[in-house]
């Protein structure tokens, strides 16, 4: 879909380190659980995959440990409230630092900070600050990243 690469190439552009598309991820809460399995549109990294990583990857085939993730986009589709529910509160939960929503469906893309888990529940898991623009307009977005722009998501 070109609409999800605008994404990557926008971040790749700007010659943002460890960006990419098409990986998955697992979030565990407890030990020997899997509560989310994930997959981002496009992803950044906090640092490369170490061997810990990789290992984590070799014993749960095809699953990185979400823990790796510094920024998610994600690009809604006509099921819009996956990506504004369950994904949501599950990046949160992992406490991915930043989480980049192109809505399509309401017209607008947001750029969520501060993941907040109240307890013990990640169902229960948000994000504090939420920076929102009407598509069609520039969406800031936190250091090291480019300004998204989001003309490319405009539809009629």
């Amino acid at each position: 879909m070109p609409h999800r690469s605008a994404h990557e190439h926008r971040f790749r552009s700007a010659e943002v380190p460890l960006v990419g598309t098409g990986n998955g991820y697992r979030f565990t809460d407890r030990p020997g659980t899997t509560t989310a399995l994930i997959i981002p549109d496009v992803y950044a990294w906090h640092l490369r995959a170490t061997s810990a990583d990789e290992s984590h990857f070799a014993t749960h085939p095809g699953w990185y440990p979400a823990d790796m993730l510094k920024l998610v986009g994600e690009v809604t589709s006509t099921n819009h409230e996956t990506d504004t529910g369950p994904k949501f509160r599950t990046y949160a939960a992992v406490g991915v630092p930043i989480y980049v929503l192109v809505n399509r469906h309401s017209k607008t893309a947001h750029c969520y900070t501060d993941p907040v888990l109240p307890g013990d529940d990640p169902t229960e898991a948000y994000y504090d600050t939420d920076t929102k623009v009407s598509l069609g307009e520039p969406l800031p977005l936190p250091e090291p990243y480019p300004t998204l722009d989001t003309a490319p998501f405009v539809t009629d």
